[in-house]
């Protein structure tokens, strides 16, 4: 959920338009819908909500990064460069391509400067020692996750393509921004001969102020690349989809998890998942490794700033699961996985979306 989650009753910005897309298990024709959980409480929740927001312990006013920045890896095909910019964006260098998620580099997440989150740490990479992005990636349309200023200053800069969900593609157009593929659940983009990104299901919704309620579809990503496989959960609370992307495409090599923004619960778990909900994730999918993102950065949840990685850990030891397994990288840390699995190609793949190469060979 983004700034505009917990707010979103509260917003006042522009809308999306919601184009005619063929009704499904998530589109009714007129708004999308999670097929496998309910929906986001009502008003009098979210005043709740905003209730016990503004009663919650106050966060620092800024925390300072410590980076170990290694932007230049060269992964091989058996590995994975993984750097933490923070909240949900992430940087992922694998061999001949470059992604960035949800990229997030402004001061605050929100439709005005006054009805905004600000954040308490600064990006892990400074936006100019970004190394060439190929591809972005978009889960859905929340200000702490769709920052238009950030998406418009990437395109200047390395003109990437741009992944997003149903219903977002006009809004980045309407910014003067090219080269947006615009897809469903289960649609494809091939990269190359041995990569394809998926967008994948998440449970969550969509809105960027008081109109444009779930009239945008939001997702999460699967990157095959050289037989090697990375989840990105973009925003999302636990549900059983994580059992059916392992179902369609196999065990993940590195998954991206959210475990913050988690509190209060009965309000939040509809939306987000929490430390624990982030570990059965993780071995939902089968994954060798987990990174964890969307914490610490701005203030959403009522929890303390340092609670998500403290229950994570308590989760960890609860699974008898390690940190290594699934820990943290701390701002701007960019950390080297190696992954000891067989290489697979997955038995069951969605309808190609036909596309030019991104690189080549």
């Amino acid at each position: 959920m983004g700034a505009s989650a917990g707010l979103a009753l509260l917003t006042m910005s522009g809308c999306t338009t919601t184009a005619k897309w063929p009704v499904s298990d998530h589109f009714d024709g007129s708004s999308f819908h999670n097929p496998t959980g309910p929906e986001m409480p009502g008003f009098w929740a979210g005043m709740k909500w905003a209730v016990a927001y503004f009663r919650s312990a106050p966060w620092p006013g800024s925390v300072e990064n410590h980076p170990d920045l290694r932007l230049n890896p060269g992964p091989g095909q058996d590995q994975a460069a993984i750097t933490f910019v923070n909240h949900a964006t992430v940087l992922i260098q694998l061999p001949n391509l470059t992604i960035l998620t949800d990229p997030m580099w402004s001061e605050r997440a929100g439709p005005v400067s006054w009805l905004a989150v600000k954040r308490v740490r600064k990006p892990g990479i400074p936006f100019e020692e970004l190394p060439k992005i190929d591809l972005v990636l978009v889960s859905h349309n929340h200000y702490d996750h769709l920052d238009l200023d950030t998406l418009k200053r990437l395109n200047a800069k390395f003109r990437p393509r741009f992944l997003v969900p149903l219903g977002n593609k006009a809004l980045l157009e309407s910014e003067g921004i090219g080269r947006v593929e615009e897809l469903d659940w289960w649609d494809q983009v091939t990269l190359g001969p041995d990569s394809r990104i998926i967008l994948t299901p998440a449970q969550h919704f969509s809105s960027r102020g008081l109109f444009d309620h779930n009239r945008s579809l939001w997702g999460s990503y699967l990157i095959l690349h050289y037989g090697r496989s990375i989840y990105f959960a973009g925003d999302t609370a636990y549900s059983s989809h994580f059992l059916e992307i392992r179902r369609r495409f196999g065990a993940v090599d590195l998954a991206l998890l959210p475990i913050g923004a988690d509190e209060p619960r009965a309000f939040m778990m509809l939306a987000h998942m929490n430390p624990a909900d982030a570990v059965q994730a993780h071995v939902d999918l089968g994954a060798q490794y987990s990174v964890p993102i969307h914490f610490g950065t701005f203030h959403l949840g009522i929890e303390p700033i340092d609670q998500p990685l403290i229950d994570l850990n308590a989760a960890l030891a609860g699974r008898g699961l390690s940190q290594e397994q699934f820990g943290a990288l701390g701002e701007g840390r960019t950390h080297v996985f190696t992954f000891s699995r067989p290489r697979q190609i997955p038995a069951q793949a969605a309808p190609a979306i036909a596309a030019p190469p991104l690189f080549t060979h």
